[in-house]
C-alpha cells in the first residue's frame, strides 16, 4: 500500500480547498448533526444538506426518501451511537459482521426509484457513514474505490470493509506526521484522495 508523504497530504488538502467549495455543505452538514444527535428526524435531514449536494448526480434521477433513512437512524441509533465514540485505530475484526450490515442497511435506506428501476449508492453510504461517525467511517467514492483496489461492482459492503481496513493503516501511518488542522484524520485522507484520484490536481 502505497503512503503518501506528509507534503503529498499537505499539497492534496490544499488543491481541495482551493478547488472544492462545496465543502461548506460538510461543514453545515456535521453541524446539524451535532446539534440534532438523538432525534432521527432531524438527522436525516441533517445528512440529506450533504448527500443531495455532494452526490448530487446519483439524486438527479430520483428522490431521496426521507423516510426510509429516519426508520433506518432509528432502528441502528445505539449501533452508530457505539461507532461515533471510537477511532478507526480500534478497528477490529470482531466489528466485521456488524459494519457490513450497517452498509447494506444504510444502503436500501438511501435508494432511490428511478425510470429505471430501483437504484443504490455505495458512495452516498459511505458519505453518509462518515458524518454520523466521522472519526471511523471513510469517505469513497468510484476513482478512489478502484485506486485502492476496492471496486465495489461486486459485494460493495465487502469492499468498503477493506476500504475501512486499509484506511486504518493510512490513519497509523499519517497521524506520525502532526499535520495542523481541526480535520479528522479521515477527512484529511479523503482530500488527498479526492484531490488525487477523483480529481487529478495533484
Amino acid at each position: 500500500m502505497y503512503i503518501p508523504s506528509k507534503e503529498e497530504i499537505i499539497h492534496g488538502c490544499r488543491e481541495f480547498e482551493f478547488h472544492e467549495k462545496r465543502d461548506s455543505m460538510y461543514n453545515v452538514s456535521i453541524f446539524l448533526l451535532d446539534h440534532f444527535w438523538g432525534n432521527p428526524e432531524d438527522m436525516a435531514d441533517g445528512l440529506g444538506v450533504l448527500l443531495l449536494t455532494w452526490n448530487q448526480a446519483f439524486y438527479r434521477y430520483g428522490q431521496l426518501d426521507y423516510d426510509l433513512l429516519e426508520r433506518f437512524l432509528e432502528s441502528n441509533m445505539s449501533v452508530i451511537e457505539s461507532f461515533r465514540q471510537r477511532k478507526i485505530s480500534t478497528l477490529s475484526n470482531d466489528d466485521e459482521t456488524l459494519i457490513k450490515k450497517l452498509f447494506n442497511e444504510l444502503r436500501e435506506a438511501l435508494k432511490i426509484e428511478s425510470q429505471k428501476g430501483t437504484r443504490r449508492s455505495p458512495v452516498g453510504v459511505a458519505k453518509a457513514l462518515h458524518l454520523l461517525c466521522p472519526n471511523f467511517f471513510p469517505i469513497w467514492d468510484k476513482k478512489i474505490a478502484v485506486a485502492y483496489k476496492c471496486n465495489y461492482e461486486m459485494d460493495p459492503a465487502e469492499k468498503y470493509l477493506q476500504f475501512c481496513k486499509i484506511n486504518k493503516e493510512l490513519c497509523e501511518e499519517i497521524q506520525k506526521y502532526d499535520i495542523n488542522s481541526n480535520k479528522t484524520l479521515l477527512k484529511i485522507i479523503d482530500e488527498y484522495n479526492y484531490s488525487k484520484y477523483t480529481k487529478g490536481w495533484i
